[in-house]
Formats: C-alpha cells, sequence, structure tokens
C-alpha cells in the first residue's frame, strides 16, 4: 500500500487554503465588476445600443484576423519597465480577432464581439551587456456595436496583466472606438484609441493608445489594367536584354500565388548621377537622411480572382525584416495583372499627414507607380525571377517627384512560372577550360544523376573554419529548368547515362552567407549587403559518370553607390566541385569544391580560393537506405521465429 506524505503542519495548509480561496473571491469580483461595465455610459452616443436578433455573416467589419499597429500605453505596453539599453526593434503590432457579430433590431447596426491582442516583443540589454529578449500577452475581451453606414465601432471590455513596475496584477478596463470601418480604397485607414475607464490617479490607468489599421473587407480597386495603358511605362523601360521578354501567368497561376512570400525583397539601382540630395530617393530629402538600398513588398490581401493584390511598400534603413511601422518609409499600393503585357501595374500612396500619433495618419499623395515581371529567358548574367521599375508621374518641379529607379529581386528562386528557359553563354569558354576526369574503366561507382535532387544542398566554407554556409541550387540542368526528382536519387547505371549523355550543361545560384566577421574574407568584402553576403550564378558542365562539376560564376557586387553601371558583376570566378559516390563514405564528406577568382592577382576584385565542403542529402538516403535493411531483416526474423513456433 502507497502511502502519501504530506509535508508541513495542518495550520499551514489551512493557511494556503484560505489564501487560495481569497484569490479566486478576487478572480469571481474582477469577472462581475467587468460584467458591470455600461456600453451605454461610454459608447451609446457613438453607435446606439440595441437587442440582437440573428447571427450575421456577410456584412462584417473585419475579417476573422486583422493586424493593426499601435502606439501610446507605455505603462502596460513597455515591456523594457527599468529603462535598460536596448535597440529600436520593437514591435508595435497587434491583432484584432472578431468573434461573433449579430444583427440587431435596428439597420445597419450590427453587435460584435472581438478580442484585441497584443503581443509584446522586446530585445533589450541587462546590466552584464547580455542580449535578453521578452515576450508578453495582453488580450482585452471586447463587445460593443458597429454601424455599417457610419463606419463607427465602440466596445468596451477588460482585461488583465502585470505590471512589472508596481509588481501587482493589474486589472484593466477600457473602451475602443474606431471610426472608417466600412467600404474602403487605397487610400482608406482604420483609425481610433483604447482608452482606460480607470482615473488617472487609480494604479489600473494606462495612457491611451493609438490604432491604426488597413481595411481588408470590401475593399474596391480603383485602377484596372486598361487605366495603366498609358501611364505605365513611359519612354523609359528596363534595359534590353536577354530578359526583356516575360513569362504568362496563364490560366493556372495567380499573381498572389507567385507573390505569396510574406517579404519579397529587391535590390534598388540608381540612376548612374543619383544621389540623396537630388530628386532620384523614393522617400524624399526631407526627414530621411538616407537613400534607401532595399525595398520591401509585403502583400497583404488579393482580389476574389487572384489578379489584383493590396502590399505595403517599404524603403528599410537595413536588411532586417523586422521593422516598427513608420510612415515616412512606408507606401501603401495595389497592382493589377495586365494580361497583354504580362507585368503588374502598382499605384502607390505616400502618407501625406505624418504625425507623432498613428490615430492621425493620413493617406493621400498616389503619384507613384511601379511595374513588375517575370523575366522569361535567364542567363549567368540574368538570373532575376523578378524585375521591374518604380517612378513618379509627377512633373520634375513638383514636390514628391523622384526619377525612375530600376529594382530586381535579391531571392531568386524558381517561381513555378511556366515557360521559364535558361540560356547558356559560356559553353565554350567551359569546355575549353574544364578538363574532365577519365572514368576508371569497370568502376562501379555510381554518382548523383544531374537531376537528382542530390545535386541541390548545403555547404559549409573552409570545412575546419566554417565561416560561411552555402547554398547552391540548380536553375537547370540540359534545357530543362531544375525540378528535382526523388526516384533519380537512386543510382543510374551507366549504359542509361550514356543513352541520355554523360555530360550535362548545368547552372545554379549559390548564395554564402558569413556566418562571423573574422578572419576577413576577401570574397565578401566587395560584394553586396553589408559584406555578409554572396550571390554568385554560374554555368557548366556535369560528367555524371566521375560526379566532377566544373563551372564558371559571375557574383553580384553592390557597389554602395547603386548605379546602372557595367561593374556591378565580377565575372571572372570559376566553381569546381566533386560528388562522392553514392555507394562511398569518406570521413563525412561527401562534396568538396572550391571557388576561385580569375582576377589578376593586383586586381580590386581578385579573392583568395576559398574551400567549401558538403554532406549532401543523400547523406540521409544512404542512412536511410541502411535503416530498411535493417529493418527488413528484424521483420524476418521476427517471421522465421513465429513460424518456428507455430
Amino acid at each position: 500500500m502507497c502511502k502519501l506524505k504530506v509535508m508541513g503542519s495542518s495550520s499551514a495548509i489551512t493557511s494556503s487554503l484560505v489564501w487560495f480561496n481569497a484569490f479566486v473571491l478576487f478572480l469571481l469580483t474582477i469577472h462581475c465588476t467587468a460584467t458591470e461595465i455600461s456600453y451605454h455610459d461610454h459608447c451609446s452616443s457613438i453607435v446606439p445600443e440595441s437587442p440582437i436578433t440573428a447571427p450575421e455573416f456577410a456584412s462584417l467589419p473585419f475579417p476573422p484576423f486583422q493586424n493593426g499597429y499601435y502606439d501610446g500605453g507605455d505603462t502596460i505596453l513597455d515591456s523594457n519597465p527599468f529603462n535598460y539599453p536596448r535597440d529600436n526593434n520593437k514591435f508595435q503590432s497587434f491583432q484584432l480577432q472578431t468573434k461573433h457579430v449579430f444583427k440587431t433590431d435596428l439597420e445597419s447596426v450590427f453587435k460584435v464581439e472581438a478580442s484585441l491582442i497584443f503581443n509584446i516583443s522586446d530585445i533589450y540589454y541587462d546590466g552584464s551587456l547580455t542580449c535578453r529578449t521578452s515576450y508578453r500577452r495582453i488580450e482585452f475581451s471586447l463587445k460593443g456595436f458597429w454601424s455599417e453606414y457610419t463606419g463607427e465601432l465602440c466596445m468596451v471590455g477588460t482585461s488583465f496583466s502585470y505590471s512589472s513596475r508596481q509588481g501587482n496584477l493589474l486589472h484593466l478596463t477600457a473602451v475602443l472606438q474606431l471610426s472608417g470601418v466600412k467600404n474602403s480604397t487605397i487610400t482608406s485607414l482604420i483609425w481610433g484609441t483604447l482608452q482606460s475607464l480607470s482615473s488617472v490617479d487609480d494604479p489600473n490607468y494606462f495612457e491611451p493608445i493609438s490604432i491604426l489599421m488597413f481595411p481588408e473587407k470590401n475593399y474596391q480597386y480603383i485602377k484596372t489594367s486598361d487605366e495603366f495603358e498609358n501611364e505605365c511605362c513611359g519612354d523609359t523601360n528596363v534595359a534590353e536584354s536577354s530578359s526583356s521578354t516575360s513569362l504568362s501567368l496563364g490560366m493556372t497561376k495567380s499573381i498572389c500565388s507567385v507573390l505569396a512570400f510574406p517579404v519579397n525583397t529587391f535590390r534598388l539601382e540608381y540612376a548612374s548621377d543619383c544621389n540623396s540630395a537630388k530628386t532620384c530617393n523614393p522617400l524624399g530629402d526631407d526627414h530621411v537622411g538616407f537613400l534607401p538600398r532595399l525595398m520591401f513588398l509585403s502583400p497583404n490581401e488579393c482580389s476574389s480572382e487572384g489578379q489584383s493584390v493590396r502590399f505595403f511598400i517599404e524603403f528599410p534603413n537595413n536588411s532586417s525584416y523586422e521593422h516598427p511601422f513608420n510612415p515616412n518609409t512606408k507606401f501603401v499600393g495595389e497592382g493589377t495583372w495586365d494580361w497583354k503585357k504580362n507585368s503588374l501595374h502598382v499605384v502607390a500612396c505616400r502618407f501625406t499627414k505624418k504625425n507623432t500619433s498613428l490615430s492621425n495618419s493620413q493617406v493621400g499623395d498616389c503619384s507613384v507607380r511601379m511595374n513588375l515581371r517575370f523575366p522569361a529567358i535567364w542567363s549567368i548574367r540574368n538570373s532575376i525571377s523578378i524585375l521591374g521599375q518604380i517612378w513618379s508621374n509627377k512633373s520634375m518641379n513638383d514636390i514628391g517627384y523622384f526619377e525612375r529607379i530600376m529594382f530586381r529581386s535579391t531571392d531568386n528562386n524558381l517561381l513555378g512560372v511556366p515557360g521559364l528557359k535558361y540560356e547558356y553563354t559560356e559553353t565554350n569558354k567551359v569546355r575549353m577550360s574544364c578538363s574532365m576526369k577519365k572514368p576508371v574503366e569497370k568502376s562501379r561507382e555510381n554518382f548523383p544523376d544531374g537531376h537528382s535532387n542530390e545535386m541541390s544542398f548545403y555547404t559549409v566554407g573552409n570545412s575546419k573554419e566554417e565561416f560561411a554556409l552555402g547554398y547552391w541550387n540548380p536553375i537547370s540542368v540540359g534545357d530543362q529548368i531544375f525540378q528535382g526528382s526523388s526516384e533519380s536519387s537512386m543510382p543510374v547505371s551507366k549504359s542509361s547515362l550514356a543513352s541520355s549523355g554523360l555530360y550535362a550543361n548545368i547552372s545554379y545560384k549559390i548564395s554564402l552567407i558569413l556566418r562571423y566577421y573574422e578572419p576577413r574574407i576577401a570574397l565578401f568584402d566587395i560584394s553586396s549587403s553589408g559584406s555578409t553576403r554572396v550571390e554568385i550564378s554560374a554555368e557548366g558542365i556535369y560528367d555524371a559518370e566521375t560526379g566532377s562539376l566544373c563551372m564558371f560564376g559571375c557574383r553580384y557586387l553592390g557597389l554602395n553607390n547603386q548605379t546602372l553601371k557595367n561593374d556591378l558583376m565580377d565575372y571572372e570566378i570559376r566553381v569546381n566541385l566533386q560528388f562522392t559516390s553514392l555507394n562511398a563514405k569518406k570521413e563525412g564528406v561527401y562534396i568538396t569544391g572550391s571557388i576561385s577568382s580569375l582576377q589578376d592577382k593586383f586586381d580590386p576584385l581578385h579573392f583568395e580560393s576559398v574551400y567549401v565542403s558538403s554532406t549532401s542529402c543523400y547523406t540521409w538516403r544512404i542512412d536511410t537506405e541502411i535503416f530498411r535493411v535493417m529493418i527488413s531483416n528484424a521483420l524476418a526474423c521476427i517471421f522465421l521465429c513465429f513460424s518456428s513456433c507455430m
């Protein structure tokens, strides 16, 4: 028999129960108090209260999850109450979850039940200069009424929050007032405040919180493809090249599915005479102080047919994706796919009233135009998945005018749009310079097929130091865009290879990301993105009989002035890789190779060779096959034993 031994006296237990009961009574009291908040006292003058009649599913003020931005309320929302040194990475966003909507006796008046959620995250440094992150969640349960006719919404509710400053639990009561909750266009905003119902000297009081949201229901697109016909391109087009033709989305793709990434990053390339003091800065010269190098495109809603899309367009001062809302560096835009020109035409608007309070923000200057397209032909010099330009349709002397800026995507991944082709331009150079190994006669070694998934892998630089990570993704093999195949990951016989050709043209996208800054590697010193990332496009020949890959490549330099010059690329790079056979292992390393410069040693673009190694994907495949064999043998033994027993 098991006995349970309780430590502590009966009086201590009784005391604990008393405190527990008191705590439960406190929570019940708070709950009762929460239900007594009067909607009539705080909201009836904005939207009249009315008895509900039935649930509503058609006329809704918000989608189930609506995001927005806020400022203020530091008493409860500041996650750095002790004023530690910190960076500016405070994420000022919230989410409004609509739970129930009901019709009422009054026409166009609906009762709404929702939750207003603040997920607070802040990065700061404590006394030991250690970087720390704090996370908290404050959720207001709200009920109220919305007028579809006036666009006004008023709700009252409660929440609980632990105060780091006071060291106690706060019972928060508040009223939420929002305006602009109705049919919307590109210039529409939802704004308002969340205000405390406690008196200023009450410990539960908090400062007013300004709220800003972009309407997502019943959006009306103001531009159509035909309206862009005369203003989209003007007399200045993106530089003519082999990538000047564009992919058609066809009937199976929508612009929304292609731009499905939360953030699409583009590199800006200005005219040769551009500087931040002239009319080439899309943000203007005042109150900004920098010339943007990147542009973020963040889709936030698509039309029902998937061919029109709304976005946020942001011009950050660094490459981090996490920024507080800043009306000085953000535009709002909408775009429609043009089936005739195979491009997306975008109109964008600025914030015209930029105050310290978000609730006073306004959108009005819609003079910004943009188009983007998907090049149909890639080459070693133009492996760009998205290409476009942005400009102002104002006159040169008008405030807000800026010259055309070309932009191209930084993460040039295959987007799955049919029709893409790769054009090999370095074939003769490769065949003259790359000497392929002669295979050993009667060798039983098998190497990855050029179309197999093993051709996509990651590497580390100089193996022992591991100063960088590398991602190697094939673009094309022969005349086919690389798709990968799980079946072709199995060893391929030499007879089948011979029928399709042992030597295959192949192209790659190589991304090298620096892990730390010491030792300084010359390859990164004059490359893009703050010397922490190198993008290399390469093409060459893969010998599937020996596992040898020889390529020539070019890298984007990303010069500080970001001008459209021929010296943006370094074309003198050689890449050599050696794959290990599928049926062999060598100290855990399956791919070895190097990235070398062909520039003269005294040329500024020259860099010392970088040696790479990898544990390719087929490491896992080989281990899996061994595991399958072991399982198969084990099951066979079990079956034999079972048969013997029978």
